[in-house]
């Protein structure tokens, strides 16, 4: 379509991760083994936590919304690239494109806020007990998960108007699998320099802000746990925080190296970028499951149920 002296971008030309066919046929049994591997994991986490009384904490409540965030990331990258491993013509549309980079930022900046969620929910729990069932209610439960949303939209929203109102004239290849920020930007026939800035204070300065605060919260609440003694539940709370702990190390270090520096390509962004959107999901339900026994007892008593465990 013409628009001025130029040709308006209807769709963008993803270059992938590789054009060697075998490497591609190779990746494609890799993505999908991980795409059947999270969807189970994290839809078990989900029915596990509500159809067993045992789990009915804020903790355990505030994880399964964070499998639910999983499996809906499944379904904004991971399917795009697997059909294109088996297509000639890697290509999305402009609005599909747009599509992509709203969802994935809208759930990432929802799992940020979760995450800071689960951080109070462990403040209040570890340093505050006697109050932690008044102050950590089901309905404050809900409102943080909603913030956390609402926050998520907000953020996306403001990603996403800017780049609607860039102009895209000329180039349309995208040196990645699916549409961030980063590469789309760089394709506008405009000088994006303030546009840049901004997008690196919204996503990169507010992701180091973030890890950053997190890191800090379970820092302290560790060295507090640490000096109250070694008793059963000190432990166990110390273990819960460890692991929330490598969930924040896995999510932000990935999303750091990408939107914390000027949007230039680096040999390593496309190895990242697969860690960041494809495995980081698949990581959540491994840690957590390996490391609370709760959840493995309720996982083999709801499959006992349905015959698929016979195990003690």
């Amino acid at each position: 379509m013409e628009h001025g002296n130029h040709t308006e971008v209807t769709e963008f030309l993803l270059l992938g991760l590789s054009e060697t066919r075998e490497v591609q046929l190779f990746l494609f049994v890799l993505f999908l083994l991980f795409y059947i591997i999270i969807l189970p994991a994290n839809v078990l986490i989900i029915l596990s936590i509500w159809g067993d009384p045992h789990l009915g904490s804020p903790m355990y409540f505030f994880l399964a919304n964070l499998a639910f965030l999983d499996i809906c990331y499944c379904f904004v990258i991971p399917l795009k690239v697997l059909s294109h491993f088996l297509s000639h013509h890697k290509t999305i549309s402009y609005r599909g494109c747009l599509a992509q980079l709203f969802f994935l930022h809208l759930l990432g900046g929802a799992e940020i806020n979760l995450l800071m969620g689960m951080a109070f929910d462990r403040y209040v729990a570890i340093c505050q007990p006697l109050r932690y069932t008044t102050v950590v209610s089901r309905g404050v439960c809900w409102a943080l998960v909603g913030a956390a949303w609402a926050v998520g939209f907000m953020h996306s929203f403001i990603q996403v108007i800017p780049i609607v109102r860039l102009p895209f004239c000329g180039p349309n290849e995208l040196d990645s699998f699916f549409c961030d920020i980063t590469q789309v930007i760089k394709l506008a026939c405009t000088d994006v320099y303030v546009l840049e800035f901004f997008m690196f204070f919204n996503s990169g300065l507010v992701t180091m802000l973030c890890f950053i605060l997190l890191l800090i919260s379970y820092g302290a609440l560790l060295v507090w746990l640490w000096a109250g003694g070694s008793s059963k539940g000190m432990s166990k709370a110390a273990s819960t925080c460890i692991t929330h702990i490598i969930i924040i190390i896995i999510m932000f270090g990935p999303a750091t190296y990408i939107y914390c520096r000027p949007f230039r390509s680096f040999p390593l962004d496309k190895v990242v970028a697969v860690f960041h959107t494809v495995v980081f999901p698949l990581l959540n339900p491994i840690i957590y499951t390996l490391r609370n026994k709760e959840i493995i007892s309720a996982m083999k008593r709801l499959l006992g149920r349905y015959g698929l465990w016979r195990g003690k």
